[in-house]
């Protein structure tokens, strides 16, 4: 069995990083941009930070704007239609993973025009073509959509939300500056660090794991761990260790695969419009305690290496519970909501959400052996 590893080809890290772009663009010899960002970032002058860099060094660019923090197929067609009419032979997204995900999803139709219903993108498409260029600077330490190979976009007339894992949507280049993460309110810091965490914790259990994903995902936890409350709290260093954790992240798990935390968050989403990382948090703590009958061995470790708990003298079902318990009380400091019934979710839908749960891409990476009955007790546990 072969195990693969796809990556980005040139990343930047640091505070102020994207003084590096205007250089960038021009020896990649880049005429015009479709500069993706979403208004909030726009109105907070978080995305004119970048529009000055492109602006001091005159370099073409056109602005694409309206996209939703959990985006649409509509969000995507508007883009690709921007896109063409600003003529534009590169993308440069500003933004969190809603952002970056509409940006990937430009890229690919503009250069797989037959994929242009979104729709048929679901899962591992049959695309042709590299996407058109992407250069993303993330300004959430959350997602890792710089790195990895997945984006996912809102079926908002099926309510669902479409997975879609393509090697072709990767950016080109990946500038993480912690400066644009810098005006991050309180909760969405939070929320975008936990959902760091779950990458690295489903990736680091899910079946595909191995070797190098586990070394990523093993540092991704620890660095996670000890930073995320003192990055809420707007700590530079601690802001640019989780910059890099979530990068390290996602060069885990978009290689590997995820598991239900996902499966579930997405219905949230796709639903009741709840954003990403609150929904992933939620969840978390439940479907870890869940899982870890399967592979307790890995919990002992991750309760060692990444925890610093003592687990020695354990049996697998306390090893289980510490590790639970450390993330239940971390959520707890960051203020984050833990039940369903804290978003807007009906114990009704229950059954339709656990359905589409089951078939979403993410179910199939589970450690444990999932079943509609069991999604729906889930839902119950955690509502």
């Amino acid at each position: 069995m072969a195990n693969r590893i796809v990556l980005n080809e040139t990343s930047y890290f640091g505070w102020g990083s994207r003084e590096v772009l205007v250089n960038e663009i021009n020896t990649r010899q880049f005429k015009k941009a479709l500069l993706v960002t979403d208004n909030t970032l726009i109105s907070c002058g978080v995305a004119g930070k970048v529009m000055d860099t492109l602006n001091a060094a005159s370099i073409a660019y056109e602005v694409y704007s309206d996209i939703k923090p959990n985006p649409t197929i509509k969000n995507v067609q508007d883009g690709v239609a921007k896109c063409k009419e600003a003529q534009a032979d590169y993308i440069i997204a500003v933004g969190g993973g809603s952002v970056i995900d509409t940006a990937k999803g430009i890229a690919i139709v503009m250069t797989n025009p037959e994929f242009a219903d979104v729709r048929s993108l679901v899962g591992v498409a049959d695309t042709k073509n590299r996407c058109l260029p992407i250069i993303a600077l993330p300004t959430t330490a959350g997602t890792a959509a710089e790195v990895t190979i997945n984006y996912v976009i809102t079926d908002e007339e099926n309510t669902v939300k479409l997975v879609c894992v393509d090697p072709k949507d990767i950016p080109v280049l990946a500038i993480v500056d912690t400066e644009l993460m810098a005006g991050m309110p309180r909760l969405t810091a939070a929320s975008t660090g936990l959902d760091a965490l779950v990458h690295a914790m489903e990736g680091y259990i899910t079946k595909g794991a191995w070797e190098m994903t586990d070394m990523f995902h093993l540092e991704a936890i620890r660095i996670i761990y000890h930073n995320i409350e003192k990055a809420v709290e707007k700590d530079q260093k601690a802001m640019e260790q989780m910059g890099l954790a979530q990068y390290i992240a996602g060069m885990g798990f978009s290689n590997v695969g995820l598991g239900i935390v996902h499966s579930m968050a997405h219905q949230l989403g796709a639903t009741y419009d709840v954003p990403h990382g609150i929904a992933c948090s939620l969840f978390l703590p439940y479907v870890l305690e869940w899982n870890g009958v399967v592979c307790p061995d890995k919990f002992r470790i991750m309760g060692e290496k990444c925890f610093d708990l003592d687990m020695k003298n354990v049996s697998d079902e306390e090893a289980v519970a510490m590790v639970v318990k450390a993330i239940r009380d971390l959520e707890t400091r960051l203020g984050v909501p833990q039940h369903m019934s804290e978003v807007g979710a009906k114990q009704e839908d229950f059954p339709v959400l656990a359905h589409k749960a089951y078939v979403d891409p993410c179910t199939g990476g589970n450690p444990r052996e999932v079943s509609e009955e069991a999604i729906i007790e889930l839902f119950n546990k955690s509502f």
